[in-house]
Formats: C-alpha cells, structure tokens, sequence
C-alpha cells in the first residue's frame, strides 16, 4: 500500500485540531431525535411484508439490477414505479435516481448550459452545490429565503451579462435540512414565472409529510405548472432509498441522454423498487396514524420549548426538522455527549456542514417519540444550555 500524499494527511490533522474531524459510529439502544425516519417507514414491518409481496406476486428473486438503466438495469418495476410517482407528486413525468445527491448533480450538472446564470439559495444543499459546480453555468447565491435579496442579485448579474440567450435558474427548498424552515415558495414561483425564469425546489424534507397526501409543498400549493423541476428522495419519511427528478417529458428526456449520475451508474436493485413503489402505493394506508402523531409531536415539542424558555436558542420551524444553536464547536459538542449519556441521540452540526457560529443540535421529530421522551429531552437541554 503506497503512503498517504503529505497534503492529504495535514488536512486530516488540521480537521482533529478544529474538532471538526468525522468518524463513522454505529449506536443502538438510544431514544431517536437524529434520524430522517419521520413516520416510521424505515423499521415498518407492514411495509416490509406488503414489498416482499410485491416481490413475490411479480416473480422477482433477483438480487441486483446487472448494469445501468441504459443497459441491462431498467428493470420492469422502474415501468410501474415512475407512472406511479407521476400521479402521486401531480408532475408531467418522473425519472428515477439512485439518491438525492445523484439527482441533484445529474439534474444542476447537466441542464444549465455554458452562458447561463443559477441563483441559490445560500443555505442549499452540498449536492445541489456540487451539481452547480459540476455545470458550466455561472451562479451566484442569494440570501436564505430572502425573495429581494434574489432580485437583487438577478437585476445587478444580469446588467453585467452579456449573453442575451442566457436561461436562468433559480434554486431552493421547499423545507431546508439544516433549518426546518421554508420560502415563501408562491412568492418565489410567481417571480421567476413572471420573468421567464426556472424553479427548481429541492422537496426531499417535504415529501411524505407535507400536501395531504404526502405530496410536497409544491403539489400542496397547487404550483406544479409553475415549477421548472423537483427533486423528491424517498430515504427521509418514505423510508426507503432512492430520489427522483419530477419535471416534464422534455426533462425526462435531456436527463436520460445527459445526466452522468443517470447514466454510469447500476440501476436499483429490484427490492429498493419495490420498497419505493409500495411505500408510495400504500402511502395513505401506512401513514395515517403517524402523519396525525408527527403533528401532536410537533406542537408538543414547540409548547415544550417556549415552557422552558428556549425559544431564543432555536430556529422558527413548524416542521419536524428543529434547531437549537449553540454556537461553539466545543460548547455544541459537549451538550451532545451530555445528551448522548442520558440515552437520546441528538447530533452536534458543525462546520463546515454549517457556518462557524451557527453550530447546532439538529432535533429530527418523528410519529415513534412520546411526550415524556420529547419533555425529558427539552429539561435536559434546558439544564446543559
């Protein structure tokens, strides 16, 4: 085995001397505030009899796909999944990926061209970055949520841009991971529409716990029309693993020729398809229960925060995405481990996932938690702050 590049191990010292190193943990036992699993999906066992049927009832006992989709990996349920998704979240069409960070470079990698601006929203996720990155497009971020800051920066780069072919691109969240907070996304799809603009929302927070049928923001707020392409990913509330580009037919078309996450990569394995198609199939069935809980854990948290008096600490947020900052690597961490001892697993987000000073606990709610475990939790975070 050859030696580490000098560089590359300095990087690694200077990451333990911030305290910003990561390392991969495995810990069971604890109350959960830290995963995506929202409803419950993801250790449902009637979720995993009624895929398992799926399986059974369509005569599939294959373990991997064999290639990519443009080769041997299309496999059948791809045909009865992407229809499906289609009618679920009110779109033209659906293309399905291996995961969100798949989607959002093969999608913000491939459409924006060479001569083409994308505005982001500052607070955007790494992949969404990553894909900008990955196109030839110039980009400029724009304050979080902020609708004038946007038309600021569009009036002041367009002036300067000497293309008058250029497309532009705008692009958010319909719920913010590191937040839980949400845009005025009417405000924001009324302006690009208004000026021949493109919206892509990024939904992967808000599927399956936002729209009365899990569908999203966008489909709640009737702006399907008026939204240029979503990413939706299916390994938060659904459960399962896997994302999806929904847009139009056009779209569909341009990603398959031009998306290299798309193309070079194994397609799903058949059981993956089939937990999405019926997690999505069943949807209603499976989360009517947990969305009614998610929601009383949700106001109880809330109640519970403003009861001891934390407001000042944490993000406003109506989702179950909640945030308390604390700023200080050391400080945020330390209030983690004290978390972590009495039995709830609660992350410290630091930098550079966020900005120094924003450091945080990251509380993830779900249908599962009790009252007593979110009032308990809150006590004791009351106490370490």
């Amino acid at each position: 085995m050859s030696k580490t590049p000098a560089r590359l191990v300095r990087l690694l010292a200077d990451r333990k001397e911030e305290d910003t190193f990561r390392h991969l943990t495995s810990q069971s036992g604890l109350i959960d505030f830290l995963s995506n699993d929202y409803l419950g999906f993801a250790n449902s066992e009637t979720l995993f009899s009624k895929t398992f049927q799926v399986l059974l009832n369509e005569g599939i006992a294959s373990n991997g796909s064999g290639g990519s989709r443009l080769l041997s990996g299309n496999h059948k349920l791809y045909g009865q999944l992407e229809p499906l998704l289609t009618n679920f979240y009110k779109a033209g069409e659906a293309l399905v990926f291996n995961s969100g960070y798949d989607a959002n470079l093969g999608l913000f990698g491939a459409v924006p061209q060479r001569g083409d601006i994308i505005f982001y929203d500052e607070y955007v996720h790494a992949s969404i970055r990553e894909g900008i990155r990955m196109s030839n497009a110039k980009s400029y971020s724009f304050l979080h949520n902020d609708l004038s800051s946007l038309k600021d920066r569009i009036a002041l780069n367009l002036a300067r841009n000497d293309q008058k072919d250029s497309m532009v691109y705008v692009a958010t969240e319909s719920v913010f991971s590191m937040d839980g907070d949400s845009p005025d996304l009417k405000a924001f799809a009324d302006y690009t529409n208004t000026n021949g603009y493109h919206l892509i929302v990024d939904e992967a927070h808000g599927g399956g716990v936002l729209g009365k049928n899990g569908e999203g923001l966008v489909a709640k707020l009737g702006l399907q029309e008026a939204v240029f392409a979503r990413t939706i990913t299916f390994g938060k509330a659904f459960g399962c693993h896997g994302a999806a580009v929904l847009g139009s037919n056009d779209l569909k078309a341009f990603l398959v020729n031009f998306a290299k996450p798309l193309i070079y990569t194994t397609g799903l394995t058949p059981h993956t398809l089939a937990t999405i198609l019926t997690a999505h199939t069943f949807f209603n069935e499976l989360s009517k229960e947990p969305k009614v809980r998610l929601a009383e854990n949700i106001a109880c948290f809330k109640d519970q925060v403003k009861a001891y008096k934390l407001n000042d600490y944490f993000i406003a947020s109506d989702t179950a995405i909640q945030c308390c900052v604390v700023p200080g690597t050391k400080k945020v961490k330390t209030v983690s481990k004290k978390l972590l001892d009495k039995g709830f697993h609660v992350k410290a987000i630091v930098s550079p996932t966020v900005a120094e000073g924003q450091e945080r606990l990251r509380i993830c709610l779900h249908s599962f938690n009790s009252k007593e475990e979110i009032g308990l939790l809150l006590k004791l975070l009351s106490s370490f702050i």
